[in-house]
């Protein structure tokens, strides 16, 4: 009971900061305007730690490397919480396994994130075209769902892209990203 108290608060904590991370990373690479109700919050959510590790961390590349080593951090953390609570014998840590799992988990997480967006756009494109959101969900996703608009052509009115993109990241997800999650478990 205990365990299963912990693994809910680890799940409903420390992964969703991760991700919040992350997406934060991503919005800065790509860009992305920050001034509407959801990018202000991640701001200050994330805030505190950010702004004090990029004291420490250097940009490279025009890259968040800070925002992108805490994510790394924290999912670490969690795997490693995540572990401890389902009992993995730590006879010898295993480091190795534990950076590669997170650093595939990084991935499947921005996969998501990515078809999030897409969804989230998808909608309020249907219902408010003018939120405070479009343009943070416009530039997130542009760099992905253009080069398939420029090969596949709408039909009517609608636009498939956007429906192709979900397929491949699917595909993406169950194929290359879960054939590495299996590999990186057995390093464990």
């Amino acid at each position: 009971m205990l365990g299963e108290a912990l693994s809910f608060l680890i799940d409903a904590l420390v992964q969703p900061f991760a991700a919040v991370l992350l997406f934060r990373f991503h919005a800065v690479w790509l860009q992305a305007p920050m001034r509407n109700p959801i990018g202000e919050f991640i701001m200050a959510l994330t805030d505190f730690i950010v702004l004090k590790a990029r004291r420490y961390v250097p940009s490279l590349f025009g890259l968040d490397t800070a925002t992108l080593a805490l994510a790394f951090g924290v999912e670490f953390i969690y795997l490693t919480l995540f572990l401890f609570v389902q009992g993995y014998p730590f006879d010898s840590f295993p480091l190795i396994g534990l950076l590669a799992w997170t650093a595939v988990k990084l991935l499947k997480i921005s996969i998501y994130l990515l078809v999030a967006t897409l969804l989230a756009e998808a909608i309020l494109s249907w219902i408010n075209p003018h939120t405070p959101l479009a343009p943070m969900l416009s530039t997130c996703n542009r760099p992905f769902v253009q080069p398939l608009r420029n090969v596949i052509p709408p039909v009517g009115r609608v636009d498939l892209s956007v429906l192709v993109l979900f397929i491949i990241c699917q595909l993406i997800l169950i194929v290359p990203v879960g054939g590495m999650e299996q590999f990186v478990q057995r390093l464990l």
